[in-house]
């Protein structure tokens, strides 16, 4: 399926935010034709191997929607490296971030995709590290209907935010949404007492979910560096693209 790429800077009480949209041509479909997904990056903002996971989830006939996670701090357009200071940048701003302004930010993003020319009205998100979280915390929205978390960090910790003290894992009796649960085994940002701790919590509340783990390393979607799986990466797609269209 074509794809077309833009972007829109969505009005948010923090000011503007980039938020990049990967859309299927409607080839002679009637308007409102596509689900809208909502892509949430790691720490590192909008990078190319974040782009070309956008682009795959749009080529499945989705409208999808990446903001720009911390464009309260950042000028719209920037990009952090995966390198020393990037990684120390994105990790200071998300502890610098408001837990409030993740939530608003999820509130503007639902509405611009609802009222998108070409949307459905059916949405869904998914969302890598950092924006694994984001994704898992966006689903406490009624109007997300699946979302896929590949390997979320900080939510058994509760530590994402300024003054690390989030409710994420005390909300997921709200979450209304099929939850698809991604992980590796060797990923030290989430031992297995933290990927316990989740599951234990998801069992308890009644949420519908599935959960996959997989024997790699943090990060293992991102199709660059040393920690790609790409065999791996390819049932992570089918899992996730299974997942939104089954519910989508």
């Amino acid at each position: 399926m074509h794809v077309t790429d833009s972007f829109v800077d969505l009005e948010t009480p923090t000011g503007a935010m980039r938020t990049y949209v990967y859309e299927p041509a409607l080839q002679g479909r009637p308007a409102r034709s596509f689900p809208g997904v909502i892509l949430y990056s790691e720490i590192f903002q909008q990078t190319e191997p974040i782009r070309r996971l956008a682009v795959q989830f749009a080529a499945q006939g989705n409208i999808v929607m990446v903001p720009e996670v911390y464009h309260t701090y950042l000028p719209p357009g920037t990009v952090l490296g995966y390198d020393d200071a990037g990684k120390e940048k994105g990790n200071a701003l998300k502890l610098d971030t408001e837990l409030s302004i993740f939530d608003r930010d999820a509130e503007v993003l639902v509405a611009a995709l609802k009222g998108h020319r070409s949307c459905s009205g059916r949405l869904g998100t998914v969302g890598f590290c950092l924006g694994g979280h984001l994704a898992f915390r966006c689903a406490l929205n009624a109007d997300i209907l699946a979302a896929a978390c590949f390997f979320p960090t900080d939510i058994h910790g509760g530590t994402l935010g300024k003054g690390q003290n989030d409710n994420s894992l005390g909300r997921v009796g709200e979450i209304g949404a099929e939850l698809l649960m991604v992980w590796g085994r060797q990923d030290p940002h989430i031992p297995y007492e933290g990927r316990r701790a989740i599951y234990d919590a998801l069992h308890r509340s009644g949420r519908f979910f599935t959960w996959h783990e997989f024997n790699c390393a943090h990060a293992f979607m991102r199709d660059e560096g040393d920690r790609y799986d790409a065999e791996v990466a390819q049932q992570g797609f089918r899992l996730a693209f299974d997942l939104l269209r089954r519910n989508l």
